[in-house]
């Protein structure tokens, strides 16, 4: 600072003259050391009308000892009078002899100090940016209110100690580290974050700083500290954190639209919203249905006694305690009234426990040994909803946060869950429906079908009917093994268009007719063309279907198609081979013409009959499946048909396949 405003300093002894003359005082007044030196300063720096009050002044400060400070008007070499700015006060040295020193410097350079200095002063103390300096050892000289306000922590508590000493947040460290390259290298470091919590607001949430450290250099280069610009920028990090978790609550959102209720099965969709909820949503989610709805029964009184719930899924995020204290899939639990989950249910609304305590665990598990499970895992914060379908209440989306996820489940989460447990409802809904309808018609579908197939003379046969998966309706797949006059039997294998509890009850008047006409003793051909007729008259019924009659005594079989795939001829001494018909129309088209053809059927051939659902898929051509079913068939040569239904099943159908499979071998005996 006194390199700033040029301080001078002049020595006068008791006579007048000056006998110390500094390079500033040169500066000031114009004089050389050698034009000064000796020289009365009155008579060299004072003008006429103002040396009496000087003389006073002097003899003031020479005679009593006080000291002056002021301004003064004094004369430069060039012979403009200037005001200069004095400070004077009285020396002696080790003789006893009286000198007067005077400081001096230019008034208006000293003004224009005084002037920063203030304004510096009032810039510091009332900025809303939080400024400190850090000595060279990064412990605070200077705080001003700002940062004080920032940080909860009175200045003096800051004076003297390092920030990490100072602030509890975890940023300390990292921005002290920040502070020390700043003061080794010298290269700023601007707008770093810091997040955390304060003494001052400590359940407020977090608090965000943006932070900037600047080298201190005197003018020398000698390294004074550091300087820390702070600024507050709490709301706009609660913003952009706000505006994040809104982007990622709408990405869960469509994320369940996408995955959720994928297929027409119960525990399937139940699966996966829970797996949707983990770990975004929650450490822990678990989705259970009361028993009654599944049953499709009414449940009890509302707001009334225990409730009966069935697991369908629970998931987890990481490993965890809370997993294994959660009713694992396909159990059934009992919930007294008291429990968190039957209130939700009987209520019908979600049931929020920001912080659960020792006291709230007893409620929300199963068991005494659960809770403590749920104790050890950390849970520490849970929520129930309730899946709403159409008016009525399904069950309960359980979920809890551990001690991987320190946050409590808030209004925001709430909403969400809500959300996602709407959608999903309606999916579960859905689907326990399609399956009681799926279930009445494979019930009805398989009371229709024959048992085991009969005994019957020069012939052994096995059978299979397999539905399609749950996600697919049940068709009209029919196979049958009928006992025809004069030793004969008829192997039939159809297959009724469409699905659900319309085509299994075609299917059984269908199989009800096929064994009328088989009785009669007519040709293949002569029944499908009876078969066409009755189907013509059923209501948007068609069908296909393969007709054989095996006669043991002539070792044949006369066989008649009508759009069915052709079976599979297996000779006890040759390769398989697809047996060449003439196809023929489907049943209820009209008008076809059904022409009955007639295979070798020799002691230990075979022949397979099949409907579509066993080859066809959506990815292969039915050439390359045709082609595949005929060389398994002949791989099961030395299987017994038990064997050969199960290997043909398990290496040709298809996962989740979406059509019904019937399958019909038989073997001549003799």
């Amino acid at each position: 600072m006194l390199d700033v405003i040029g301080v001078a300093a002049v020595v006068v002894d008791a006579a007048g003259r000056i006998v110390l003359w500094s390079p500033q005082a040169e500066s000031l007044f114009g004089y050389r050391a050698d034009e000064a030196l000796g020289q009365y300063v009155a008579r060299l720096i004072v003008g006429e009308e103002h040396r009496a009050d000087a003389m006073r002044l002097f003899g003031e400060v020479l005679g009593r000892g006080t000291t002056w400070a002021g301004t003064f008007p004094v004369r430069h070499k060039d012979g403009s009078t200037r005001e200069v700015e004095f400070r004077n006060m009285r020396l002696t040295d080790d003789l006893g002899d009286l000198y007067a020193l005077g400081i001096a410097a230019d008034r208006a350079t000293v003004a224009r100090v005084e002037t920063e200095l203030a304004l510096s002063d009032r810039l510091v103390e009332q900025s809303p940016i939080g400024l400190a300096v850090l000595d060279p050892e990064l412990r605070y000289a200077l705080v001003n209110p700002a940062l004080e306000r920032f940080d909860g922590v009175p200045a003096a508590r800051h004076l003297g100690r390092r920030p990490s000493e100072v602030l509890p947040c975890a940023a300390a460290e990292p921005l002290e580290a920040a502070a020390r390259q700043v003061l080794e290298s010298g290269v700023p470091r601007l707008g770093l974050r810091a997040v955390g919590t304060t003494p001052s607001d400590p359940g407020g949430g977090e608090h965000a700083w943006s932070v900037s450290f600047h080298r201190l250099e005197a003018a020398g280069g000698r390294v004074l500290g550091v300087a820390a610009w702070v600024v507050d920028v709490t709301e706009r990090y609660r913003a952009d954190a706000e505006a994040d978790r809104s982007r990622r609550r709408l990405a869960l959102i469509a994320d369940a639209s996408a995955r959720v209720g994928t297929t027409l099965e119960v525990e399937r969709t139940a699966d996966e919203l829970a797996s949707v909820v983990v770990p975004t949503l929650a450490d822990v989610a678990a989705v259970d249905v009361l028993d009654s709805v599944l049953a499709l029964r009414r449940p009890g009184t509302p707001e009334q006694g225990p409730a009966l719930f069935r697991a369908l899924a629970v998931k987890a995020g990481h490993e965890t305690e809370a997993l294994p204290a959660a009713d694992p899939p396909g159990s059934v639990a009992l919930y007294g009234a008291d429990r968190l989950v039957t209130r939700c249910v009987r209520t019908g609304r979600p049931v929020l426990v920001a912080r659960v305590g020792p006291e709230d665990l007893p409620r929300i598990a199963r068991s005494p040994e659960a809770a403590r499970q749920l104790a050890r895992a950390g849970v520490h914060s849970y929520l129930a909803v309730p899946l709403i379908a159409r008016g009525e209440v399904l069950g309960a989306l359980d979920l809890k946060r551990d001690r991987h996820n320190p946050l409590p489940f808030d209004r925001e989460d709430l909403l969400l869950a809500v959300e996602l447990a709407a959608r999903a409802a309606v999916s579960i809904d859905n689907a326990r429906w399609y399956q009681s309808v799926r279930n009445s018609a494979v019930t009805l579908q398989r009371s229709l079908l024959p048992g085991d197939p009969p005994v019957r003379p020069g012939l052994e046969a096995a059978a299979r009917y397999q539905p399609a998966q749950a996600s697919s309706e049940v068709g009209g797949d029919w196979y049958d093994v009928i006992a025809v006059p004069g030793g004969k039997t008829a192997l039939v294998v159809g297959d009724v268009m469409g699905s659900g509890i319309d085509a299994a009850a075609t299917m059984g008047r269908l199989r009800t007719a096929t064994r009328a006409f088989a009785d009669l003793d007519l040709s293949p051909g002569q029944v499908l063309r009876h078969l066409d007729r009755i189907t013509l008259g059923l209501e948007q019924s068609i069908a296909t279907c393969l007709f054989a009659v095996h006669d043991p005594r002539r070792h044949r079989c006369r066989i008649s198609n009508a759009g069915h795939l052709p079976p599979v001829r297996l000779p006890a001494d040759g390769p398989a081979e697809l047996v060449g018909l003439s196809t023929g129309v489907p049943l209820g088209v009209g008008g076809g013409t059904f022409r009955t053809a007639r295979v070798p059927f020799l002691p230990g051939d075979r022949l397979v009959l099949y409907t579509d659902g066993l080859i066809e898929t959506r990815d292969a051509p039915i050439d390359e499946r045709l082609a595949l079913l005929v060389a398994l068939v002949d791989a099961t040569r030395e299987l017994s048909l038990e064997e050969s239904c199960d290997r043909l099943l398990r290496e040709l159908r298809r996962p989740g396949a979406p059509d019904d499979v019937a399958l019909l071998i038989a073997r001549s005996t003799g």
